[in-house]
């Protein structure tokens, strides 16, 4: 098997893609601790928020700036990995990092607060992003998007933002954005597990592979050339993913139906779990403050 430093480094690394998020991280740290009192209500992050949102952006650079995202290129379970860290993990961190006034500053914009209350609705959020991820995955429309550099960033871009859309009824803080509590959060987290079990079962179980991206040469070939520069690409004559991996093509499809499945469950799990502890402490404090009511309201004896 060859190795992938046969790309160089541009390939592996992506220079751009690194200056493009540094340039973010820069640009995080001088709002939220140096230019916050230019905005509404602002005030300097917590610590914990800069460290959600650096994290953000460490796990997107690591997912879609290094090998990781040509190793997405070349075999599908790495790519289905990537697709789950980048939709199901980045977005609430995104969303975490945020202090609250720099939302309100975001959403205040004319255009922004009415498409974005549209957008966020559980169930508009919940179809939206769960109908695109699959359609992504009809074989059809896989490879087309796969090996169009504009289609893919378009296509791949708007999931981005229908996953943050999806995330937001379930972490955003924001009192005037809360549309779902207590045990609604946990019905919208089983609800959209179940809507994203079709896309994965049929990955799972197709008995052939599916996508010509992954199997067929010619088109891996030029989907391998959204991050290799085609000349350095002619010049290595590829055979295909196999030349990188020793499982069988069939068991790579398998494999990242797999993968996907399960980091989906674990992620749901964690904030599955999250919901019931706090839908179970606030009905504890909720019931805490009804017995104080009705034994302050309890008719005292009389001495």
């Amino acid at each position: 098997m060859l190795t992938l430093e046969i790309f160089g480094f541009r390939a592996l690394w992506s220079p751009v893609y690194f200056l493009l998020m540094a340039a973010l991280l820069v640009a995080y740290f001088l709002i939220v601790y140096k230019y916050y009192n230019r905005f509404k209500n602002g005030e300097p992050a917590t610590r914990k928020q800069a460290v959600y949102f650096t994290s953000a952006i460490l796990v997107l650079y690591i997912i879609k700036g290094s090998p990781v995202d040509l190793m997405a290129h070349i075999t599908f379970y790495m790519h289905m990995i990537q697709m789950s860290v980048l939709y199901l993990v980045v977005p609430p961190l995104l969303i975490f990092g945020f202090p609250n006034w720099l939302w309100r500053s975001l959403l205040s914009l004319p255009i922004v607060d009415p498409l974005f209350r549209f957008f966020t609705k559980p169930l508009i959020a919940l179809i939206m992003f769960n109908g695109i991820f699959s359609i992504y995955h009809i074989p059809l429309i896989f490879d087309v998007v796969k090996t169009d550099m504009w289609l893919h960033a378009g296509y791949t871009s708007v999931l981005f933002i229908l996953a943050m859309f999806m995330w937001w009824p379930l972490v955003n803080k924001l009192e005037e954005y809360q549309t779902l509590s207590g045990v609604k959060k946990m019905g919208y987290i089983f609800a959209d597990g179940v809507l994203i079990t079709p896309a994965c079962a049929l990955i799972i179980f197709a008995d052939t592979p599916m996508y010509a991206t992954f199997s067929d040469p010619n088109a891996w070939g030029e989907a391998l050339k959204l991050c290799v520069p085609p000349t350095m690409l002619s010049s290595l004559n590829l055979s295909g993913p196999e030349t990188f991996s020793s499982i069988s093509l069939l068991h790579d499809q398998q494999l990242g139906g797999v993968i996907m499945k399960v980091i989906q469950e674990i992620v749901y799990g964690i904030f599955l779990g999250y919901a019931f502890f706090q839908w179970f402490r606030n009905e504890e404090d909720h019931q805490a403050e009804q017995d104080a009511i009705n034994l302050a309201s309890a008719p005292q004896p009389i001495k």
